[in-house]
């Protein structure tokens, strides 16, 4: 598309420009290379990139816009894990020197042809020199200028420069006007203290008073409360005991009704369980009736023994005859 454009100058000398509308370019879909690539033709030899600068023998670097070969790239990485492998094998068969035994440890030795002392001590050597002592600087001498000028001198005579009474009136009426108000400021500020401790006397009267007026009340109200507390306390142990009095009339009153039923059926389970017996019952129960039945005993016992032995003695007998009448019945079947 054709773009028309025209400028023109108006006649008041004013310039004006203007020109038709146009579309916006399309843009590649690929990036161009940069400029500085580009295929140009040189008209100097120095700015061609194809000229190598410098030593000949030195090594080329390449541009950074050039594509890199994977081939190469991947063989030089072969070549380099090949040297690693072959370095860490080398390290491996090279011989060592074998661990120390237990309680010893290497150490370093020389194995050059001539030994030499080796020693952390650096060789010092001491050396003393003496200078000269300083002379004592000599003292400044004062600073006298020299004299400049002519000396004049003048004669004045008596009044012809002020008179004294004269001039000397307005500096004595100065100093006796400042002499009496300063003694009037003084008198004021004697007044004015005079004031404020008569004023200060007032006050502390009243203050002592005031505090003399606080601390009886506060003794009064003290001693109403000592009364109060007293009287309260006083109640309550009227109160308490009244309460105990109480307690202890019902517990009575209690007692008396529960034992009332109480004595006739305790008596009666004391008198059926042979608390309350007959002293000479009780005692030919203890002691006649155990008494008469040992004796008892005793007797029967020396009377089973008695014929007991009699038993045996007669059986003794009756074998011992027994023997006899058998020895003579064999003696006489014998003749």
């Amino acid at each position: 598309m054709a773009s028309a454009s025209h400028s023109h100058r108006d006649p008041d000398g004013l310039y004006t420009f203007s020109s038709r509308p146009r579309p916006v370019e399309s843009s590649s879909r690929y990036k161009e290379p940069p400029s500085e690539l580009r295929q140009h033709n040189y008209g100097n030899i120095m700015y061609d990139r194809r000229v190598v600068r410098g030593n000949t023998y030195a090594q080329h670097i390449p541009l950074t816009t050039a594509q890199p070969n994977l081939a190469e790239i991947q063989r030089q990485q072969v070549n380099k894990r090949r040297a690693t492998a072959q370095k860490r094998a080398w390290k491996q068969l090279r011989l060592r020197t074998p661990e120390a035994l237990q309680g010893r440890k290497h150490i370093d030795v020389q194995t050059e042809l001539y030994l030499e002392e080796l020693s952390d001590d650096i060789v010092a050597t001491h050396n003393e020199c003496q200078t000269d002592a300083f002379l004592d600087k000599p003292a400044t001498p004062l600073f006298i200028p020299a004299k400049s000028g002519k000396d004049v001198a003048t004669q004045i005579e008596e009044g012809e420069l002020f008179d004294f009474d004269r001039e000397v009136q307005p500096v004595l009426e100065v100093l006796v006007g400042k002499t009496v108000e300063q003694a009037l400021l003084e008198v004021m500020e004697e007044e004015e203290l005079s004031c404020l401790r008569a004023q200060q006397r007032a006050f502390e009267e009243l203050r002592n008073n005031e505090l003399a007026e606080v601390q009886r009340l506060q003794e009064q109200e003290r001693r109403h409360s000592e009364e109060k507390e007293r009287r309260v306390a006083q109640q309550k142990e009227v109160l308490k005991k009244e309460r105990e009095t109480a307690e202890k009339i019902a517990a009575r009153v209690y007692a008396q009704q529960y034992m009332a039923d109480l004595l006739p059926a305790v008596f009666t389970s004391l008198r059926r369980h042979g608390y309350f017996y007959d002293p000479v019952e009780k005692d030919v129960e203890m002691n006649f009736l155990p008494w008469l039945m040992d004796e008892v005993n005793n007797s029967l016992e020396k009377r089973y023994t008695a014929r007991e032995m009699l038993d045996t003695i007669i059986h003794d007998v009756m074998e011992k005859k027994l023997e006899e009448f058998e020895e003579l019945e064999t003696q006489s079947a014998r003749d």
